[in-house]
Formats: C-alpha cells, sequence, structure tokens
C-alpha cells in the first residue's frame, strides 16, 4: 500500500489583479499543515490549474515546495496533448514531489484499450507514484471496471481519486487491494472511509479542516459513531461548497478567514451574494 492517506486538500490557487498570490499560498498551506492535513494536492481542478500556464503552474509548485515537505505534496498533470504532457512531466520531475494525480486526457475520449496505453506510457515514464483521478464528468471517459484493474496493476499506479460515481467498480478496487482508494467526492467521504477508503481528496476541507482530520480518525481507529456525528455535524457546509462551480464557495470561505482573497480567472465567477450569506451563516454557527 501507498503513503496516500488521510485528508489531502486539493488546494486553491489565490489571485489578485489577475495573477497568482504567492504570499496568500504560502500562508494558506501553512495554515492547512498546522490543522493536520496528510498532504497537499497542486494544480487541480480545485486550484484552477487549467487557466494556468505551465509556467505558472511549475511556479505555484516551487511556492507550494517551500512550505510544505515534499513528502506531503503531489502534482497535478493533466493534458490532452500526450507528448506535452510527457514534456511537462519531465520538468515537474525535476522537483521533489511524493506523486502525481493524473486524470484521462479530457475531450478526446479515447477506448479502454486507448486508456490502459495511456497510464502505462505517463507511469514508465514516472520516477514518482501515480494516483489515478477517475472523473467521468469533466473529462468525458468513464472507466470500464476490467480497464480499471488492469491500469491499477501497473507497479507505480498506487491510488486512485475516486470521483467515478460507479459504486461496483469502487467496490472492485477496494476488493482487489492493489491500490489506497482516496475518495474524491466529498459528499461520500463517511461511507467511503467506512467500506476502506484510505482517506480523501477534499476540497472542502479548506475549511473546518481539523474536523475533516478528525473524521478520518475516528473512522480509522473504529469510532464509527463519532465519525458519524462529525460527518453529519460537516454536511451542510460540503454541500454549500459545491452549490457553485469550485472552486468558487471555497475561496470565499477563505476569504472571510482572512486568508487569501476570493478572485477567480475567468471565465470562472467568484461566489454569490446568497452562497456569501449561506457560508457566512454556517460559519458563524459552526465556530
Amino acid at each position: 500500500m501507498s503513503s496516500f492517506q488521510g485528508i489531502w486538500v486539493p488546494v486553491v490557487t489565490p489571485f489578485h489583479n489577475g495573477a497568482i498570490d504567492f504570499i496568500g499560498l504560502r500562508r494558506l498551506v501553512g495554515h492547512l499543515l498546522e490543522k493536520g492535513v496528510a498532504g497537499i494536492m497542486v494544480c487541480t481542478t480545485t486550484g484552477e490549474a487549467a487557466s494556468l500556464s505551465r509556467q505558472e503552474q511549475l511556479a505555484v509548485l516551487d511556492a507550494v515546495l517551500e512550505r510544505v515537505p515534499p513528502q506531503h505534496v503531489v502534482m497535478g498533470l493533466a493534458g490532452y496533448n500526450q507528448v506535452e504532457l510527457l514534456q511537462f512531466q519531465i520538468e515537474i520531475l525535476k522537483r521533489p514531489v511524493a506523486g502525481l494525480l493524473v486524470p484521462p486526457p479530457s475531450y478526446i475520449r479515447p477506448s479502454q484499450a486507448g486508456l490502459e496505453g495511456f497510464f502505462r506510457t505517463v507511469a514508465d515514464a514516472s520516477s514518482v507514484p501515480i494516483i489515478l483521478y477517475d472523473i467521468p464528468y469533466r473529462t468525458g471517459i468513464a472507466f470500464d471496471q476490467a480497464t480499471l484493474l488492469n491500469i491499477v496493476a501497473h507497479e507505480r499506479i498506487v491510488a486512485i481519486k475516486d470521483c467515478g460515481g460507479n459504486l461496483a467498480n469502487t467496490l472492485a478496487l477496494l476488493a482487489s487491494g492493489q491500490v489506497d482508494v482516496l475518495c474524491g467526492e466529498d459528499v461520500q467521504i463517511f461511507n467511503a472511509l467506512c467500506l476502506g477508503a484510505t482517506g480523501a481528496i477534499a476540497a472542502s476541507a479548506h475549511v473546518r479542516t481539523e474536523a475533516f482530520v478528525k473524521l478520518h480518525r475516528q473512522v480509522r481507529d473504529n469510532r464509527l459513531a463519532e465519525g458519524g456525528e462529525t460527518f453529519f455535524g460537516l454536511l451542510a457546509l460540503i454541500h454549500t461548497m459545491f452549490v457553485e462551480p469550485n472552486p468558487a464557495p471555497v475561496k470565499a470561505a477563505l476569504a472571510m478567514e482572512g486568508l487569501i482573497g476570493s478572485e477567480l480567472r475567468a471565465p470562472m465567477l467568484s461566489a454569490s451574494e446568497a452562497v456569501i450569506n449561506r457560508l457566512q451563516h454556517l460559519l458563524a454557527t459552526q465556530q
């Protein structure tokens, strides 16, 4: 099994007047570490990686590595031009990271054999572990169960961020014992942990971070009644974090806490007044 356990936060990328706010980024990751997270995922969906140039992505990674030990840092690696993706992988691997979070190439919708070939190529080219990112509602392609099990048999593919929405696939991965399963849908964290997931990659855990960390530890220690109580105490927050496109509500909540600004890059929009009001109420009542 891998070291990808516990609560990992796919950190947002703060902006100020269109530019990356590196001061805010370093402050935020330091804050998350103090709250006990297992690690930081850089340049993910929540980090608005698609709105960052490759050089900006590397700059974000370098800034995070200034504050976070490398064994607690995973870098997102996404794209649909495989040659360019492999070149970028080389640049990332010049830095010390614990692993790479890799989704299927979006938009292209390759065949199942094409998916196997893609992940085999990326894994063969990697000097660090790979976390497969299964998120069909963003990539446009779903894995057959047999394909998933074939892919995770690769020695370097050690974990999966499970956003596939396919319980049969999730159960098959858990039963296989070949990979660590990390829940990628925040609303499913409690049941995933109870089924045997080793942790979660949770955007909601930017806020009330210590409660998410406690939830993982409670389930790990078989204190399920306590874990259920913790989870249901977080559920309203989790729902609010995704009532508008991620990461707008997350950034709004972090701005309320004075950690970063709430700015996003177009075409993403900041959280609406209704969501801000809802977050203010939640954060005021859950102190």
